[in-house]
């Protein structure tokens, strides 16, 4: 019998490709009842396999010598998962192809298994080899991803920079934990962990965790000592910088990671207004409010694109919009497999939607900040110059001096987190600020 293991990637992958589950919840339910290590086998294999899908379809094709297209779905998973092992994780063949084989099921399909993947073992490090990543096809096929996003990167950064951009969303993601200051701060958070961790200081709150470690299951997230959140998405509440006393208006605030970040900058005083459309989404914002001990954020169930009822205004916004999600790739395995231009294109035209309703809301003199954690051009840097183009009465605020390690290398003034260069998810910030009118 193939191990535990396996046969729970083998499951997450048939779900993922065979019938559009989200893999991370298909590995939620097919990893039950694993032990710690064979669970964090099954995730790296099922992770791994659907990341590497463009990679591995081109490998077996030439070892099968026929289109993926032709083959059975358990056939294609189980080769999918035998060649990830391979190529990626340096199993022994032996198990490897074994495991595979018995995956498969038919004995039509095991034999295809069995010739397909002693033949991938041989042959894997030419074949990879041979790619010439020199070309956005190439590259495309050797860091297994959709050829429009890396055509876009191309042009965005230029073929060094995006190739090493690629490199880096097929490995582990960073793992970085915000200290709630209204409870801690990172030193005293990292000394509490009794892990290994690092404190790089920038941004002052995070944690970086370097060894597996539960945090959701962990006394200081009970406690709400903590926040998982990646470093560039804690540059949002800073480049926002709410002040004690001031009202906040967070559009699009669930999971609440940066409503509770805002919170502790403003020490717990003032107001914030936490707007989500979805109420179960909303309900769980509100938890996670009460855990971490954000008395000042009021919970507001309502979709942020409209005006606000009487033209309320506040002195600082937040828009952290919905979008492509392309900062996040190494964490989010299936999510390239997702997107599309056309999901972008709708994006967009929402995104402007909600950056209008947020400058509606700003008190003259205020502070709007949007910030995305994808890296998109029409998302981003093409968002915002069309959004002052069309609102005259803003102004960009220029970031580049308060995080210069931070700071776009194409658009001086916006922040652009590039997760081969700072290490952690991409994301994109913008600060905009509304003129006060001339006195009469």
């Amino acid at each position: 019998m193939p191990s535990d293991a396996r046969i729970a990637a083998f499951a997450v992958l048939r779900r993922t490709f065979e019938h559009g589950a989200y893999t991370d919840r298909a590995f939620q339910q097919s990893a039950r009842g694993l032990d710690g290590r064979d669970r964090a086998f099954a995730m790296r294999l099922a992770y791994g396999a659907v990341q590497r899908r463009a990679t591995l379809d081109h490998l077996i094709a030439q070892c099968a010598e026929r289109a993926v297209t032709r083959l059975d779905p358990p056939v294609l998973a189980a080769l999918r998962l035998g060649s990830y092992e391979l190529c990626f994780m340096g199993s022994a063949p032996h198990g490897a192809v074994n495991d595979a084989v018995e995956l498969a099921g038919a004995s039509r399909g095991q034999g295809l298994v069995n010739a397909v993947l002693r033949r991938v073992a041989r042959e894997h490090t030419a074949l990879l080899a041979a790619i010439d990543e020199r070309t956005p096809e190439g590259a495309a096929t050797l860091h297994s991803l959709p050829l429009w996003i890396v055509e876009q990167w191309w042009a965005a950064f230029g073929p060094d920079a995006a190739r090493a951009l690629l490199a880096r969303a097929n490995e582990p993601a960073e793992n970085a934990l915000r200290a709630n200051t209204l409870r801690t701060d990172a030193a005293a958070l990292a000394a509490a962990l009794a892990i290994r961790t690092s404190v790089p200081g920038d941004p002052p709150e995070a944690v970086c965790v370097l060894e597996p470690f539960d945090a959701h299951g962990s006394p200081q997230w009970r406690a709400g000592l903590l926040m998982p959140q990646s470093r560039a998405a804690m540059l949002v509440g800073h480049a926002l910088a709410p002040l004690p006393g001031e009202r906040v208006l967070d559009l699009c605030a669930a999971p609440g990671g940066k409503t509770t970040h805002l919170a502790a900058l403003m020490g717990g005083q003032g107001e914030i207004v936490a707007v989500e459309r979805h109420r179960g989404r909303a309900l769980a914002l509100g938890r996670t409010v009460a855990r971490m001990h954000a008395t000042n954020v009021t919970v507001e169930v309502g979709d942020a694109g409209l005006p606000r009822a009487g033209g309320e205004r506040f002195d600082r916004v937040l828009l952290d919009a919905p979008c492509s999600g392309l900062g996040t790739l190494n964490s989010r395995p299936d999510l390239r497999w997702r997107v599309s231009p056309e999901t972008v294109r709708v994006l967009v035209s929402a995104q402007a939607r909600l950056l209008s309703a947020a400058a509606l809301a700003l008190a003259p003199g205020g502070t709007l900040v949007y910030s995305t954690c994808t890296i998109s051009a029409a998302e981003n840097e093409r968002q915002i110059g069309a959004f002052l183009d069309e609102h005259r009465d803003f102004a960009a605020i220029d970031l580049e001096p308060r995080f210069p390690a931070w700071a776009h290398p194409h658009a001086p003034g916006q922040l652009l987190a590039l997760p081969h260069v700072q290490g952690g998810d991409g994301f994109f910030i913008a600060a905009l600020r509304r003129d006060t009118p001339a006195a009469a």
